[in-house]
């Protein structure tokens, strides 16, 4: 199942094991069973401290259990976790026998002090970048806590409980058989949603921060690169985000960072965020700024959800952008029961299923490619009168037998059960007609809306709501700089929002040391 070289590799990682571990297997006759038993005997046969022994004691199959020898551990995989949930079965094995986790002294704490009994059930599918943030966390949180039992299931293999559960997207997460969350998650937004009180604690503590000579509001590419200039001047910097890596998190593939030729998103916005931590930056995640608010006294400030402030000499704004969503009748009701957004995660759960596109740029034909793959027909529906895809992508999509393209079409709405997605409705531009489509799924890939509804009122925006920016990243309001997919700044790259954030914590440094140079001059 493995081969030489990757073998190598893990015994080196097993090598940080200190107590013993067993790994438990329940399995089938099927094909799926004998890679998973496979699998677990190559792992086994890597280290004198993991075991391996066949029970079939657990309907799902093929599933096992990662068990530490003495213990109370409750952490299943149910299915065979290879793909991007291979990496959470080495952390699992290492975090069941002993390894220490990488996480704060506090993190750890909050996780150890969890009252009452948690059974986490996480759908996942091999494809969804998203789904290892998720599972990790919850196999941490059960790998130190006897009261939290997780089980990550592979949605493609237990097709009868998506079915059941009516699962349209991933990660899906049930706690104690009731839905809790869909969606990507970080361990600290886990935390926050089952340790009553955490968001308490954590507005306290902020409410006692200082004043920042550079604060970052955003934590994606382009506030990333922000906060290490302004650090690296020696300054005090804070950066404020609802989740570190922003849009990042949800890219798959990523071929144009030069001198990367590959990467993914997530494996991107963690190094970002390692990057961060390498110098004197206070992060405080899981943060929404509500309103900016600028001052008379040469500190603005902003105002957070969870009530508390934060004021700073010069603020960098760098929100980003989300999905844009079509805003036709059905879509906000049946989203993650039919609507999606990323077909890379949901696109397993619609396998031999009718599902549509809506967009015909280079987003919108790359999903149509990979999900004929996946499902039984695709139908992509643009809006303009033709596709605006490079021509390589439209002539792989035309090549394709099960795909379906219709251009001059408006959506016009969503329909469904009640409980799921059952078609939609087009009208079609050139003709006036309305027409149905009966279908189970529908991808909307249509581009970004920036994150600054928040802003309005406070600064300029332009008729798109982005805020308007100079050749500096200066704002309409002295002392307040922006960078990103958030601004006017054209063409939405990564490595575009990189330049602008480091342009922009140049900027507000400039700025710093021409209003108060007694106290920053030494800095420069």
């Amino acid at each position: 199942m493995l081969d030489a070289t990757l073998k190598t590799q893990l015994q080196g990682y097993f090598a940080r094991i200190t107590q013993p571990i067993e790994l438990v297997s329940s399995l089938d006759d099927g094909a799926k069973s004998q890679e998973l038993q496979s699998l677990l005997q190559d792992i086994a046969g890597l280290s004198d401290k993991i075991t391996y022994v066949r029970r079939d004691d657990d309907a799902r199959t093929p599933s096992f259990t990662i068990n530490r020898v003495g213990g109370d551990v409750g952490l299943r995989f149910a299915g065979l976790p290879m793909g991007h949930e291979f990496n959470s079965l080495i952390l699992a094995l290492l975090q069941v026998g002993g390894h220490p986790p990488k996480e704060s002294a506090e993190t750890l704490e909050q996780i150890r002090a969890l009252d009452g009994e948690f059974l986490f059930e996480t759908y996942f599918s091999l494809s969804c970048q998203n789904c290892p943030d998720v599972v990790q966390a919850l196999n941490l949180m059960a790998a130190l806590n006897p009261r939290v039992k997780h089980v990550a299931i592979d949605g493609a293999l237990f097709q009868a409980e998506v079915e059941a559960r009516q699962v349209m997207a991933v990660p899906s997460i049930y706690l104690n058989g009731q839905p809790f969350a869909q969606g990507r998650m970080s361990l600290e937004q886990i935390l926050a949603k089952i340790d009553t009180g955490a968001a308490e604690r954590a507005a306290a503590k902020l409410k006692d921060a200082a004043p920042f000579d550079v604060l970052v509001v955003g934590g994606g590419p382009a506030g990333a690169a922000a906060a290490i200039y302004a650090a690296r001047k020696g300054i005090r910097t804070g950066i404020a985000a609802e989740r570190f890596g922003g849009q990042v998190l949800d890219t798959m593939a990523i071929e144009n960072f030069i001198s990367v030729p590959h990467t993914e998103g997530p494996k991107l916005a963690a190094a970002l965020e390692q990057h961060v931590k390498d110098y004197a930056v206070e992060i405080m995640n899981l943060q929404t700024a509500t309103k900016l608010v600028p001052g008379t006294d040469g500190f603005t400030r902003i105002e957070l959800a969870s009530g508390a402030t934060l004021s700073a000499r010069t603020v960098i704004l760098s929100t980003g952008a989300r999905w844009r969503q079509m805003g036709v009748p059905g879509e906000a009701e049946y989203r993650n029961k039919g609507v999606a957004y990323c077909p890379h995660c949901d696109g397993p759960l619609f396998k031999g299923k009718r599902v549509a596109v809506i967009g015909g740029g280079n987003s919108g034909v790359e999903a149509a490619i990979d999900l004929a793959g996946i499902v039984a027909q695709v139908t992509l529906i643009e809006f303009d009168g033709k596709l605006r895809a490079d021509a390589v992508l439209q002539a792989k999509l035309r090549s394709l037998p099960n795909v379906t393209v219709l251009t001059s079409a408006q959506t016009t709405e969503v329909h469904g059960d009640g409980s799921r997605v059952v078609g939609l409705s087009y009208k079609d531009r050139a003709t006036g007609e309305t027409q149905r489509i009966a279908l189970e799924g529908i991808f909307v890939q249509i581009g970004l809306v920036p994150n600054t509804e928040w802003l309005k009122g406070s600064l300029a925006l332009s008729p798109r709501g982005e805020i308007e920016v100079d050749a500096h990243g200066r704002t309409s309001v002295p002392g307040v700089f922006a960078a990103g997919d958030a601004t006017t700044a054209p063409y939405k790259q990564i490595i575009i929002a990189m330049g602008e954030g480091a342009k922009v914590a140049l900027s507000a440094f400039d700025h710093l040391i021409r209003q108060v140079p007694a106290d920053l001059a030494k800095a420069a």
